[in-house]
């Protein structure tokens, strides 16, 4: 078993509205408990709280009550925000809101020159990192003449220079085409298979089946924790959130209502084997 390198304990944030008295409570006594190394995705409809957690993960939001710790480090503890700036780094919904050059590679190499790493090394990183996520021959472009999707795969290589252990995706392909998206969720996977923790915030269903685990939340709590496969079946339950069911799981349901007698998937290529054989 590897060892928790993101703790959430009770944990409870509140903001407060102009229009009302009393705070709202975005996130309401949440535990729990993250693998070094897995790859878990949090999901819910919009106001369930799952990005103010990601926002608390990587201290841009600090507990109004409980406590976050990431590799050990308390995220209320000012002395201990660089430690977990660098053990933990955040991807956005919006690329445009987190690149920062006027050319794709100046754009890589601001974080590691932010962090003293040597001219040598962050020229190696930024050929590393972008030809990780497939953009290496975009590298003097601009990045406004470029797609959303390879927007995106920019803010990804500008995250991972800094050679972070966690990286937390707030919705990451909200703003992105079909194929836009299935071009970055490709690039986490990969780098969930190179050993970086990943927490993604999602409100796609179908995004949550290649997870080791699926959060959902309501209202600030939990409403259902476990591993895809248990979790992605919980049809009733799904749509009583407003969430919808994945479609895979949803063609098995109706296939059974008609009388084929097969499981429930949660994987496309697992019901084609099926089917075919």
């Amino acid at each position: 078993m590897n060892k928790t390198i993101i703790k959430i304990e009770s944990l409870v944030y509140e903001y407060k509205k102009d229009d009302q008295e009393q705070p709202v409570r975005a996130v309401d006594d949440i535990t729990l408990d993250i693998e070094e190394g897995s790859f878990t995705v949090i999901l819910g409809r919009n106001g369930s709280g799952k990005s103010t957690i990601a926002k608390n993960i990587n201290a841009l939001l600090i507990p109004s009550g409980g406590v976050v710790y990431v590799d050990g480090f308390n995220t209320a503890d000012d002395n201990s925000i660089w430690e977990i700036r660098q053990r933990a780094g955040m991807v956005f919904q919006n690329p445009d809101n987190q690149l920062v050059s006027a050319v794709v590679e100046d754009d890589v190499a601001f974080g590691p020159e932010n962090l003293g790493i040597e001219p040598d090394k962050i020229r190696q990183r930024i050929e590393e990192c972008l030809k990780a996520v497939g953009m290496w021959d975009q590298r003097k472009k601009a990045p406004h003449m470029l797609s959303g999707g390879q927007k995106q795969r920019i803010a990804i290589a500008g995250v991972i220079a800094m050679r972070p252990k966690i990286i937390i995706f707030d919705e990451p392909t909200a703003m992105l085409d079909p194929n836009g998206r299935q071009e970055v969720m490709g690039i986490i996977r990969q780098l969930n298979r190179d050993g970086i923790t990943i927490v993604l915030i999602t409100h796609f269903m179908s995004e949550a089946s290649d997870a080791d685990r699926v959060i959902i939340l309501d209202q600030g709590k939990v409403a259902i924790d476990g591993p895809p496969d248990v979790v992605l079946k919980e049809t009733t339950l799904i749509r009583a959130l407003d969430l919808d069911v994945p479609l895979i799981v949803d063609l098995s349901e109706r296939l059974r209502q008609r009388g084929r007698r097969m499981p429930v998937f949660t994987r496309a290529e697992e019901m084609v084997t099926y089917l075919c054989r």
